[in-house]
């Protein structure tokens, strides 16, 4: 039988991942750091990640974001076909968005792009920003991903000729050696090669929602390749410039090879849930 999805459980349910996104970080996130913490022989390198480390304990005690900087809030929202949806669930979404403002509270960063007008809920045209997913379940799973600034300004793409594969390395490092210490390192890479224009940036942010622990040996290579540059936590030196490298690929046009480097702070924040379904 069809699980009928309820208006208010997705608003609810919208505040509490972004509370938790907010002022958490996932354990693997948090272990990447005490790993890079323990790995650092510069004292001041090991001075940041334990400075880092120690903002995120105040943050989940205290409940409070872990950054000032709260980010434009992303959602990636993974719906399944037997499930059923009795209104708008992006309004249900924005919803959430708009009480979370309020309640947790969340600094306002939705900006019209020319104007600079400020809608004062995180809310605004095309803001949040909603992904979706069709999959054969009966529930919804939602995922935020607050994106600071800092690090999304440092991203980057670039439509390679088919034939420059070799000069792909050399862009993602050029990237994260350009951004230096202003997206706050050590960063998460999340790389997106092939689809389209857009779809290679989307392959890229989607890239940061995994397991920084789960790299295959081309992700490590490149994550080594990053650290020898030397950036380090916070920019100011250290083995560690980057915790982990992911990459998504897609199937492209033949004549096409777009490459993205989103680029993610050490605040690698994000929070799923999952509403309907037989569990």
């Amino acid at each position: 039988m069809p699980e009928i999805i309820d208006y208010d459980n997705v608003v609810s349910a919208v505040v509490d991942i972004l509370q938790k996104a907010q002022t958490t970080l996932p354990k693997d996130v948090i272990t990447a750091l005490e790993k890079a913490k323990d790995r650092e022989t510069s004292n001041i390198a090991k001075e940041q990640i334990e400075a880092i480390l120690k903002n995120i304990e105040i943050a989940g005690n205290r409940k409070i974001p872990i950054c000032q900087d709260t980010g434009i809030i992303i959602f990636f929202v993974e719906l399944g076909r037997k499930a059923v949806i009795g209104f708008n669930l992006e309004d249900a979404i924005h919803e959430g968005v708009r009480i979370a403002t309020r309640s947790i509270p969340l600094r306002p960063n939705a900006v019209d792009p020319l104007s600079r007008s400020n809608t004062g809920d995180n809310t605004g045209e095309g803001i949040p920003d909603i992904r979706y997913e069709i999959n054969d379940s009966n529930s919804i799973k939602i995922t935020v991903a607050p994106k600071g600034a800092g690090s999304e300004n440092m991203s980057a793409i670039r439509m390679f000729n088919p034939t420059e594969k070799e000069n792909i390395r050399n862009f993602i490092l050029d990237t994260v050696l350009n951004a230096g210490g202003k997206p706050c390192p050590p960063i998460i890479v999340g790389i997106g090669i092939g689809g389209s224009f857009d779809k290679a940036a989307r392959l890229a942010k989607n890239a940061l929602l995994k397991n920084t622990e789960d790299m295959t040996e081309q992700e490590r290579m490149l994550l080594e390749d990053i650290n020898s540059l030397g950036i380090g936590p916070m920019g100011l030196g250290g083995k560690t410039t980057a915790l982990a490298v992911h990459i998504k690929k897609a199937h492209c046009h033949t004549a096409s090879l777009p490459v993205a480097v989103n680029i993610q702070c050490w605040a690698n924040r994000h929070a799923s849930v999952t509403l309907g379904g037989d569990a």
